[in-house]
């Protein structure tokens, strides 16, 4: 496998929906699980099924992004293996920014087609989920396929939000629509017994795709007007090609917005959480921190994930997900809330400064109430603070903070003055 299939992980646009945090950031840096970025979980998913050269492309905000995949994946001065980012760059070909996710890979073909393959797979960068692709190239290979798409079946309700299609006996994809709005009846598939009983009759593009190269660069050619593979270039491929569905039934979701971010976050804190971090089989890989393990005093905690390096003196912690090096003070309560935590430790000297001068620290002070919120990195967040996130509260972007769907992101490295009430 390693020597047949090169990765490449798009890394999206401006990510708009994903704003604040993706002020400062590309999607796929935005931190996950108190400790991932979420470029790791594709990354990982490729190294976990034997792909180990892979290009992540990406134009938007990508310092951050660069800067994280040059600390973490290392590999052998002897192995093959790298994970390269490709940002869009202006050639004499073209001066212009990638318009779309075809069109981002036709500009990197030149950096891609250096390198020695047979398949090609495309994967998101802001996606939640464990595959193992191996199985998925396998059956690929099986159906003389020259694309395979995964597919999930889903429920009428989120078919509007996805690329839906139909698939004949051999699972080869006879038609296809993108977020259709009416006439959802036409479209409803054989998805078996397990699914349909769950009401999931409607088979979903995953955004995961496999291509045989030479057909990928025949098809990039053939038509340069066409930039986006969802709603151009796979239509018009189902009609002339063999197009495979591999179907997926794990979990999966797709980090396109607050809501679907802070619900795949918490939901980690599950008992049994749909997405398991505590899988041998499927290791989230991320970069190495030389950090002490996490301090906790005085405080009860309930489905609660800490990172390593917090130093936790609240009095409850419920529903929640601290990052690396997060600091919550004492007589806090923190609830259905995700701290991403810190880049940095205050010195002593530092904070005893910043005391002096009644300035607040980074993290979380004392006497605070959190709930429903995302705390960005790097806030300073002062004592006696009351942050209740719900539907009480509209929608809206302010100096400080945002609000989007009753929940309320603090901006990255945001400074709340004591007594602060949102």
């Amino acid at each position: 496998m390693t020597d047949k299939v090169l990765g490449v992980i798009l890394g999206g646009g401006q990510g708009s929906r994903l704003s604040p945090l993706t002020q400062t950031r590309s999607k796929p840096a935005v931190p996950i699980a108190g400790k991932y970025r979420l470029v790791d979980i594709p990354i990982s998913n490729c190294l976990n099924s034997g792909i180990h050269r892979m290009f992540v492309l990406t134009q938007f905000n990508s310092a951050s992004l660069n800067k994280h995949i040059k600390n973490t994946y290392h590999f052998s001065h002897f192995s093959t293996a790298f994970v390269d980012i490709l940002a869009a760059e202006q050639t004499v070909q073209n001066a212009g920014w990638f318009q779309g996710t075809a069109d981002a890979v036709r500009q990197c073909m030149h950096h891609i087609v250096s390198h020695e393959f047979d398949y090609i797979l495309i994967l998101s960068g802001d996606q939640l989920y464990q595959m193992d692709f191996k199985v998925m190239i396998e059956k690929h290979i099986e159906a003389n396929a020259e694309i395979t798409i995964a597919t999930i079946p889903v429920t009428a309700k989120d078919a509007t939000d996805f690329g839906i299609l139909k698939a004949d006996e051999e699972n080869m994809i006879t038609s296809f629509i993108e977020k259709p709005k009416t006439g959802l009846e036409e479209w409803v598939s054989d998805t078996g017994a397990e699914m349909q009983g769950e009401g999931r009759n409607f088979l979903a593009s995953m955004g995961i795709y496999v291509f045989n190269r030479e057909y990928l660069i025949n098809i990039l050619n053939e038509n340069e007007d066409e930039k986006d593979f969802g709603k151009e270039i796979l239509p018009r491929a189902i009609e002339q090609s063999r197009v495979l569905s591999y179907q997926y039934e794990g979990y999966w979701t797709d980090i396109g917005n607050i809501s679907s971010f802070f619900e795949a976050n918490l939901g980690l804190t599950d008992e049994i959480p749909k997405f398991n971090m505590f899988d041998s089989n499927h290791t989230i890989f991320t970069r190495a921190r030389m950090l002490p393990p996490s301090k906790i005093s005085g405080t009860t905690l309930e489905k609660a994930i800490i990172a390593e390096g917090c130093i936790i003196q609240a009095s409850r912690i419920e529903h929640a997900v601290l990052g690396i090096r997060a600091r919550i003070g004492k007589h806090t309560v923190v609830t259905n809330t995700y701290v991403m935590g810190s880049d940095r430790y205050q010195t002593l000297e530092e904070i005893q400064s910043e005391t002096s001068k009644g300035n607040s620290l980074i993290g979380i002070g004392d006497r605070c109430y959190i709930n429903n919120a995302i705390i960005d990195k790097n806030c300073r967040i002062g004592n006696d603070v009351k942050i209740n996130g719900g539907t009480h509260l509209e929608d809206g972007d302010f100096e400080l903070y945002a609000v989007k769907d009753g929940i309320v992101v603090i901006k990255k490295g945001a400074v709340l003055p004591s007594g602060t009430v949102i």
